[in-house]
């Protein structure tokens, strides 16, 4: 565990969203909404949870974070920067030919990245299978896997989720960033993912619901999920799409929708201006 504030992680997590805010406009593509809910998730494991080195990648022990829902490259690629993996000019290459950061996570081009994700469903089975390794190896090292609630009408997520439950993968964390949205609307009008705690439940998860924004509460349920014993632990994180700027919570015309130069000026300034 690291040894940083509260105040500080605050700060951590407003800086990755303007660094979201930036990229995206720059490449003229890209996905905002569903990357701004989950800046505050991927702040607390960066910079407090997780045993990590950005000059040694491929620690042996480290912990593992795989981005299922891979369209969110965005946010995670804003932590990495943060957390010092490459230069923050790497941002602004977003979706250009032969640049480090492509549109989705690319494990074998950009350090810092476990699994090549994108296909829905498919990392969180990775990350099962990284559990599995690990227990094998007989290694401290815990996993994490952050779903988007949308990925969850995916019937991979439950086949893995079923393994984990089979394998006592208390090793493994799976996080839902349950902002209600996907690409096409709400969820519950295109295919309801509800009741997503008993589902899980019924899998064999220890379930936990937070708010997905509150650092206070996700550092709280993260220490609870490390010392549970026997089963894996699902963290059911209730966020807001777009969280952070005003004209793009809640709105699902910004999941895949670059900021224009207007709309960048607008988010900077509500996030506390330019960097």
């Amino acid at each position: 565990m690291n040894n940083i504030t509260i105040s500080e992680l605050q700060e951590r997590a407003t800086s990755i969203r303007k660094n979201i805010i930036e990229m995206l406009h720059e490449s003229g593509s890209g996905h905002p909404g569903g990357s701004l809910s989950a800046a505050d998730i991927l702040t607390v494991l960066f910079f407090h949870e997780m045993n990590l080195d950005p000059k040694n990648p491929k620690l042996d022990n480290r912990d593992r974070f795989v981005l299922s829902k891979g369209h969110a490259a965005p946010v995670l690629y804003a932590t990495l920067v943060e957390k010092g993996f490459f230069p923050k000019e790497e941002l602004f290459k977003l979706r250009k030919i032969n640049a480090m950061l492509q549109g989705h996570p690319d494990m074998k081009g950009t350090p810092g990245v476990e699994m090549s994700t994108g296909s829905l469903g498919q990392g969180f089975s990775a990350a099962c299978g990284m559990a599995i390794a690990g227990k094998l190896d007989k290694k401290d090292a815990r996993v994490y896997a952050l779903l988007g609630d949308g990925e969850l009408q995916e019937g991979l997520v439950w086949e893995a989720a079923m393994s984990a439950s089979h394998y006592k993968l208390d090793n493994l964390t799976a996080i839902v960033d349950y902002n209600r949205l996907q690409i096409d609307g709400f969820n519950d009008d295109v295919m309801g993912v509800n009741p997503v705690d008993d589902k899980f439940k019924a899998f064999g998860w220890h379930v936990i619901e937070v708010d997905g924004h509150s650092i206070d509460a996700l550092i709280r349920v993260f220490d609870e999920a490390k010392n549970t014993k026997g089963k894996p632990t699902a963290i059911i994180a209730k966020t807001i799409k777009g969280k952070g700027v005003s004209f793009m919570e809640n709105a699902v015309e910004w999941h895949g929708t670059a900021p224009s130069e207007d709309d960048k000026a607008q988010a900077l300034k509500e996030l506390g201006g330019e960097k």
